[in-house]
């Protein structure tokens, strides 16, 4: 099938690599020239497991290729995915320029029956909004379809390879059995494509990531909870994990989520309940409960050294969100390391990936020194700080931590180390709900 992708971020770029080695045509188009330029080279830009192997395998083969140009785009391919960035506004709104700009601007070009997939998360509504504006500048039949993404970073080649569901807005047969057949070969041992009208489709997406939200702030609170009581999160965690009315996933406490995902999503559910009159007292209560779940490891730290932390070094392991992506939007880390330095301290920060982001946004910061290293973050340190769980942080060589660090305590946002042992080995411990 040919298919063609608007937008080459982080969905774009994976949706289309990982149709384009399922055999697909796929023509990716990004107004972003120096972008197109390192794609067609085999450089995907982002970091994500498996995507530059597959980049360069299918471009090599032929299956993938990259553009500029949005008439090509349009004619040349018979399923359209527009995969643009959907920014929150401060209200928490959604911007949608990008969607409906583009939308209005290929409209003049279609030249016969198009699937125009609308991929990116988006408000309840926006569908309806793409057909009308592009029914007003064509006189071919088109469909417009909802088709949202689930992809986790860190693991999204493998999601979308073997994904849990594929979710289809569409009242349309022809348009539905176009979506059917292009997913089929991702679903050969089992069914999982999942058809529903448009604003069911839109409205899933949101659902599904303020639900993921609510229990991992949930189990932040349950966490706060357990150090007013003596009680041990993790015990709690395994207690209720064994429920399968529960179940495991998302149990884990944390220093708060991030990344593009939750906390846009949580906001814009939020805003759209507002729009359409409704009080969603759950979702705002999670969103306050997140933004002061990333400040409680400055608390604790504050705390420790009795209020006074200016002209202290603190090293922070961890940058991204989450383990195995680059992504820093919405990090924790972002959180505390303003909130150190504007106490005064002194920051010193590794990560295994996001290192060249980080010192893009805030390498303003006089205060902050990111290295190349996680040993050398640790040299003259007054205290650890882990703020996302990636595996090379999970043993380390305490022995040489103990000999680098001017002072010996460790903050343990994503609870990896063994309090027992750590206190054993002569540090100080903080973790979370322990």
């Amino acid at each position: 099938m040919k298919i063609s992708i608007i937008g080459t971020g982080y969905v774009g770029l994976v949706s289309g690599v990982c149709f384009a080695e399922n055999g697909n045509d796929v023509l990716c188009m990004d107004k972003d020239e120096k972008k197109i330029e390192k794609l067609k080279t085999g450089d995907p830009v982002i970091y994500e497991p498996q995507l530059e192997e597959l980049l360069k395998k299918n471009i090599s083969e032929g299956r993938v290729t990259f553009t500029t140009d949005l008439k090509e785009t349009v004619q040349g391919t018979d399923v359209i995915f527009l995969c643009l960035p959907t920014p929150p506004y401060e209200d928490g709104s959604v911007d949608l320029r990008h969607v409906l700009e583009v939308a209005s601007d290929m409209a003049k070009y279609i030249n016969g029956y198009k699937v125009i997939v609308s991929k990116s998360t988006v408000p309840v509504g926006t569908c309806d909004k793409i057909r009308k504006m592009i029914s007003a500048k064509t006189k071919h039949k088109f469909d417009v379809v909802s088709n949202p993404e689930f992809l986790k970073e860190g693991a999204a080649v493998a999601d979308f390879m073997s994904p849990d569901r594929v979710v289809v807005g569409t009242r349309s047969k022809k348009a539905a059995e176009i979506m059917r057949e292009l997913y089929s070969s991702f679903m050969r041992v089992s069914e999982r494509f999942i058809l529903m009208d448009e604003r069911s489709s839109e409205l899933t997406k949101y659902a599904a990531n303020s639900m993921l939200a609510i229990r991992i702030s949930f189990m932040n609170e349950i966490s706060n909870i357990c150090e007013m009581v003596d009680a041990d999160i993790d015990m709690i965690r395994i207690g209720i994990g064994s429920d399968p009315r529960i179940g495991n996933s998302f149990l884990f406490p944390g220093v708060g989520y991030g990344g593009s995902c939750f906390p846009k999503d949580v906001k814009g559910m939020i805003k759209t309940s507002e729009e359409y009159g409704y009080n969603f007292k759950t979702l705002k209560a999670i969103d306050e409960v997140n933004q002061k779940q990333k400040r409680l490891l400055v608390e604790k730290l504050i705390k420790h050294f009795k209020g006074n932390i200016k002209g202290k070094t603190f090293t922070v392991w961890g940058l991204s969100y989450k383990p195995r992506t680059d992504d820093i939007r919405e990090a924790p880390s972002i959180t505390i390391i303003n909130e150190l330095t504007a106490a005064g301290a002194k920051v010193q920060a590794f990560d295994p990936a996001a290192n060249e982001n980080f010192k893009y946004q805030f390498g303003s910061n006089k205060l902050l020194k990111i290295y190349d290293n996680n040993y050398d973050a640790l040299k003259g340190s007054n205290g650890l700080i882990l703020v996302t769980e990636w595996n090379e942080f999970r043993r380390p060589d305490f022995e040489k931590i103990k000999k680098l660090m001017k002072t010996h305590v460790i903050f343990d946002g994503r609870n990896i180390y063994n309090p027992k042992t750590i206190i054993k080995k002569g540090f100080k411990y903080y973790g979370i709900g322990r």
